[in-house]
């Protein structure tokens, strides 16, 4: 008997975010238009309610973020998606949500900035993603997939990730994974998610319960920024990345999404021309790789961060290292995308001589 032949689909990475949310159970979205993520609520807006879910357009990104807070509330899976400027409009919700404790997953497929900026892909929204973005002491999860195949699967991986630690949970991509297509095998949700004893669904037969960021007794916030504190450090374990070709490195290259995409081919060109070149690609960005990157900086003194920004990551690269390591940085702010062979020729210059 011959075995059945798995569906493969040509899907573009915004499809493949919508698909991967309602697999793994998203049944509320919020979302306002914006290029280039407008993909994702045209599919959601056309498939989630099939699913008996809700669709809903809002009026603004300020609307869609405590939408989001407040499906999150109730234990449901919910999403909002943007991009760059209407991320920032996100952030005070993003706040809140982290302050009450309350899950939710966010797309931000970015473009350039500051400002309006345009519509090129560009990874200059890494330290908005990583450092909270918005106000107060907290922390965002972020993933960032550089295929088709893992937008679709950090995506449900987000919703975990968002459930497990009661936290928002970021999936930060560009114009490029947005837009470009590849073939998708779509795996099936196959986990549980978890019990939400905390979630308001009315108190009818237990006493009443309260999610809240704001506490006015004394000494109270100082208590739940630690105990915030206390859960972004357990979150550390949750840590993945990459690693290409490190065996025997005199320079590692490290790169995230879609630049590091294309600097796969470009290890593998050096490699071909005799340098000994590897890769690192942070995919969780927060959690950050620290470890790993410094492990690699015992065996290697040489590191090269390459970015389409003008210098963001480099600097937890820097952190990361051993003392003594130098670390070179490359950037291409918004407007091009580097070629494999244009970041060969960037290689080339500071490749070690010796």
């Amino acid at each position: 008997m011959s075995k059945k032949k798995k569906k493969m689909l040509l899907v573009k990475g915004n499809e493949a975010i919508a698909m991967g949310a309602i697999e793994a159970g998203c049944r509320f979205y919020f979302g306002y238009p914006i290029t280039p993520q407008n993909d994702i609520p045209e599919y959601m807006s056309a498939h989630l309610p099939k699913t008996g879910g809700t669709f809903i357009q809002a009026e603004s990104e300020i609307a869609s973020i405590n939408m989001l807070l407040g499906a999150g509330a109730t234990g449901a899976r919910a999403m909002t998606s943007s991009s760059s400027p209407g991320i920032s409009l996100k952030q005070e919700g993003l706040s809140y949500m982290a302050g009450s404790e309350i899950p939710g997953v966010v797309v931000n497929m970015s473009r350039s900035g500051p400002g309006l900026g345009g519509i090129h892909p560009s990874q200059g929204d890494y330290f908005q993603a990583t450092r909270g973005g918005g106000h107060g002491d907290y922390r965002v999860l972020v993933l960032a997939p550089d295929s088709i195949q893992e937008c679709y699967e950090l995506t449900m991986l987000a919703f975990d990730m968002a459930d497990k630690y009661r936290n928002p949970a970021m999936i930060l991509g560009d114009a490029i994974l947005g837009n470009m297509k590849e073939s998708l095998d779509p795996k099936p949700y196959r986990r549980k998610p978890p019990q939400k004893p905390w979630a308001l669904t009315g108190a009818k037969g237990r006493p009443a319960q309260l999610l809240k960021s704001l506490y006015l007794d004394d000494g109270m916030l100082t208590k739940h920024n630690w105990k915030l504190a206390r859960k972004y450090e357990r979150m550390g374990k949750e840590v993945r990345c990459q690693e290409l070709k490190l065996e025997g490195a005199r320079l590692v290259l490290v790169a995230f999404g879609s630049l590091a995409r294309v600097l796969k081919t470009t290890t593998i060109m050096a490699r071909k021309e005799g340098m000994k070149v590897g890769l690192i690609r942070p995919i969780t960005l927060y959690p950050y790789p620290s470890e790993i990157i410094a492990r690699a900086s015992q065996d290697c003194s040489h590191f090269q961060v390459m970015e389409m920004n003008t210098g963001q990551m480099v600097e937890d690269v820097r952190l990361s290292v051993k003392p003594g390591t130098r670390v070179d940085f490359y950037g291409r702010p918004p407007g091009s995308i580097p070629s494999p062979d244009e970041l060969l020729e960037e290689i080339k210059k500071v490749y070690p001589k010796k």
